[in-house]
């Protein structure tokens, strides 16, 4: 859904310049085409060569060198530009492009551009909280510039604090946010699930499942690039949180529950990505579980609240329920059961059992099935399963509750 688009991305000179290189793989493997502009200074901590093999396009770095074309460089870049991105954003460049300084390739194709603009601040604390470096991200953000982080944590120079660079991964979200010109969602509120569950076995084990919550967070993700107001609620797991959505954290299965009751009447799209544990202890113990002589161990298990047949029972006329269905055996048939017994208008079948699709990895094959028929998705990445879920959303709402 990307192809055809540019980004610009300008590259300054701090640290976090090493990860300008994952940001240009991840942008290439969603088919957009990157240009990438250096200050000399970011060229003493990435070589140039380097985002040129990465991006299959010349790095641009002096204003004056001989040009590529005919063509004045910062210009064509700039007129080419669908997203301008400067990542990583340190205090130096974030002033020049607030007062309008053009000394250098990356300032003066950011003069000359009507593109959207993107910068992913990094740089030391003490730095990052200075009364200059936040008037000038005020002044910018007037002007409508967007900005992705910067993150807390350790920085390189061993402070702690916010000023670390966003992760490319955070990075790139943002950036396709901004690249999505498909706002089939706004106005719409969607409420996604995503990750597991955990049932206190004693106060230091548990039971949960092997789902990593990615597919969940795919989809958050894509529906605030479509231009939805999104609340995700997610079980425990170890992702950045999805830029755009509001977030609500749960831990067991009865807390989802607790949540989903509560909120899902004000949505007009659920889907339940997440996955529920089946079964907890019929009764926790309040003390650790020690080692038996014998050296067995049972178990007293019950069922788990059904959290989608739940909201199924109370699905209100006109909103849209999307559910998930891993699935091992009778796949197709598991899956049309699922969609009936839950009230579901949509059920997004996922065979784990085949390679590159299931839990904790960043593909996946879906068949998504309603009463309207069947459709396949071979294997691809999350993200682009997620848009691609999102678009038989969008058509089967327009069609109506008949065909869901």
């Amino acid at each position: 859904m990307y192809s055809g688009k540019t980004v610009v991305l300008g590259i300054s000179g701090g640290i976090a310049a090493y990860k300008a290189c994952e940001i240009v793989s991840r942008l290439r493997k969603m088919d957009i085409q990157v240009n990438v502009i250096m200050t000399k200074n970011a060229c003493e901590f990435v070589q140039p060569l380097t985002l040129q093999t990465l991006s299959l396009n010349p790095v641009a770095v002096d204003t004056f060198q001989s040009p590529q074309t005919w063509e004045v460089e910062h210009i064509a870049l700039a007129k080419k530009a669908d997203v301008f991105l400067v990542a990583p954003a340190t205090a130096n460049v974030i002033a020049k492009m607030a007062n309008g300084i053009a000394d250098d390739m990356l300032t003066t194709t950011y003069l000359a551009t009507e593109a959207k603009v993107l910068i992913a601040p990094a740089m030391n604390t003490v730095m990052w909280q200075h009364e200059a470096t936040q008037q000038n991200m005020e002044t910018l953000t007037a002007r409508g510039v967007h900005t992705v982080g910067p993150d807390g944590g350790l920085l390189a120079c061993g402070d702690v604090g916010a000023g670390r660079m966003s992760e490319p991964e955070q990075i790139v979200q943002a950036c396709l946010s901004l690249l999505n010109e498909n706002q089939d969602l706004k106005g719409k509120k969607v409420l996604v699930t995503a990750g597991p569950t955990r049932e206190a076995i004693d106060p230091v084990r548990f039971i949960t499942n092997r789902s990593s919550g990615k597919m969940g967070y795919a989809i958050a993700q894509a529906a605030v690039s479509r231009g939805a107001e999104v609340t995700l609620v997610s079980g425990p797991v170890d992702l950045k949180p999805v830029t755009g959505a509001k977030t609500i954290k749960v831990t067991s299965t009865q807390d989802l529950y607790d949540v989903m009751m509560e909120n899902a009447p004000d949505y007009d799209v659920l889907i339940q990505a997440a996955a529920p544990a089946d079964f907890k202890m019929e009764q926790a113990a309040e003390q650790k579980i020690k080692k038996n002589a014998d050296g067995n161990l049972v178990l007293s298990l019950v069922q788990t609240q059904d959290v989608a047949k739940a909201v199924g029972q109370f699905k209100k006329p006109g909103q849209f329920f999307v559910g998930f269905a891993a699935e091992t055996h009778d796949t197709l048939e598991n899956a049309r059961k699922k969609l009936t017994s839950k009230n579901l208008d949509l059920i997004a079948l996922n065979d784990v059992g085949q390679p590159g699709a299931g839990f904790d990895v960043d593909t996946n094959i879906l068949t998504l099935v309603s009463n309207a028929g069947e459709v396949v998705l071979p294997l691809m990445s999350k993200a682009e399963a997620a848009d691609k879920l999102l678009d038989e959303v969008i058509n089967l709402m327009g069609k109506g509750s008949e065909n869901a």
